[in-house]
């Protein structure tokens, strides 16, 4: 990734700057931007090693260039890297000075060094392709072993930059022809369109089926809508394998974060298990904690575990909350009704290839004893079902993610609409 040139000014007076600001306001103006002013100033004080949305976009902009988008206010704010394949790096909720919610990963970036398996640079929803292994996989050549040093990343969704079609203020268009070549040979002559829009305080009360947001809460809101297309001659099948779109999005742990997954409630016999704890492992039970209709699980960033649900016992929504710093988190996305086909990313040749999970919640932490984390960061992640798309098809896969910051009492009623649970229940689960 080529380097850019940091250049840095230093702010004098801006405390000077405020006041006069303030003073020149009209009477109305000059109340808002007193309260908004301390505002801020308790919000700082109150986390005074939280790194900002400024922070963070400062860091990122000595090593790429970042699309900001933000709502009339300038409040809700995200940072967008076409370079990353468009991915949302981070946003704020409360403008420059806000809580900067996506993990980067700062290691990787100073080292300005290309990895051979993956570059993970972070970021909090970045596009991938699925499946990762098993027969369809398109993460290893035809012939490998499903094993660590014959996994790799494909360039198209690890370094390959989108393009940007179109840009305004508060939404962005990117797009990417390529093709890709699965384990069985099969090659997807493919297109990709992304694109990306901050909601409204209106339209997010709309999406969150709430009758209103307390004014106290300050929030930020995006949506993705991302398709992907069959640009070849042939059909894709289930015979050759077939691909979907994978969102993951990496966040800032804190010991006092607890992820919550609703699911759908009902008998294993007719369901399947409500989640699946195994993927490194069987997760212990002091950090997954399944109760009738929802699911703790820990994002601590302590503890290398993940999760998964099915699309018998997968809704529409997943999120997490921070109780320390008043942070809620919500995942929404477009779940069709009846289907159940999913790509499967098991290491394996598998014999259901099909039977993948729909929401994944990752935690990370030490690989083995003594071993650094890769962060640590915890991890909310969708997937589309197994697109079967005729020459020329295409499917689309929507999710939205929101931050809400505010108070228990403010955040409570949301809680309860949105997971079915308080927030006490939340803070009690481990």
């Amino acid at each position: 990734m080529k380097h850019k040139k940091s250049y840095r000014y230093r702010k004098i007076g801006v405390i000077g700057c405020m006041i006069l600001c303030i003073a020149s306001c009209s009477p109305k103006k000059k109340t808002e931007a007193v309260k908004k002013t301390l505002l801020k100033g308790s919000i700082n004080k109150l986390n005074k090693n939280m790194t900002t949305y400024a922070d963070d976009v400062s860091f990122m902009e000595s090593y790429i260039d970042l699309i900001q988008l933000s709502n009339a206010s300038g409040d809700s704010k995200v940072a967008i890297s076409a370079a990353l394949q468009g991915r949302v790096m981070t946003s704020s909720a409360f403008g420059e000075s806000g809580r900067s919610y996506g993990w980067i990963n700062k290691k990787l970036f100073e080292s300005e060094e290309i990895q051979e398996h993956i570059n993970v640079y972070g970021g909090e929803e970045r596009f991938w392709l699925g499946p990762e292994g098993g027969q369809y996989s398109i993460f290893f050549n035809k012939g490998d072993e499903f094993i660590l040093d014959d996994w790799f990343t494909p360039r198209l969704i690890d370094l390959e930059p989108f393009d940007v079609k179109n840009k305004t203020s508060n939404k962005v268009i990117l797009t990417k022809e390529a093709s890709l070549k699965n384990y069985g040979g099969f090659q997807f002559d493919l297109g990709i369109e992304r694109e990306i829009s901050i909601l409204s305080k209106e339209n997010l009360q709309k999406e969150l089926g709430l009758d209103l947001l307390d004014e106290s809460i300050k929030t930020v809101a995006y949506q993705t809508k991302n398709t992907l297309t069959n640009l070849g001659d042939s059909d894709w099948k289930k015979e050759t394998g077939l691909l979907s779109i994978w969102m993951l999005g990496m966040y800032n742990h804190s010991p006092n974060t607890t992820i919550m997954i609703p699911y759908i409630s009902g008998e294993e016999s007719e369901l399947g298990i409500p989640v699946n704890d195994t993927y490194f492992g069987k997760v212990p039970v002091d950090r997954l904690v399944v109760k009738e209709g929802i699911i703790y699980f820990s994002g601590d960033g302590q503890y290398r575990s993940k999760i998964g649900l099915s699309p018998m016992r997968a809704k529409d929504v997943a999120g997490s909350y921070d109780s320390e710093n008043g942070v809620l988190t919500i995942l929404k996305y477009n779940k069709p009704k009846d289907e159940t086909d999913y790509v499967n990313s098991m290491w394996e040749i598998q014999k259901e290839p099909f039977s993948g999970d729909v929401i994944n919640a990752y935690n990370d932490g030490e690989p083995s004893p003594g071993e650094k984390p890769l962060g640590p960061f915890y991890e909310l992640e969708t997937s589309s079902p197994a697109m079967a798309l005729k020459s020329g098809e295409s499917g689309i896969h929507i999710q939205l993610t929101c931050h809400l910051e505010g108070g228990i009492d403010a955040l409570n009623p949301i809680i309860k609409k949105v997971f079915g649970v308080t927030a006490e229940d939340i803070k009690k689960a481990f």
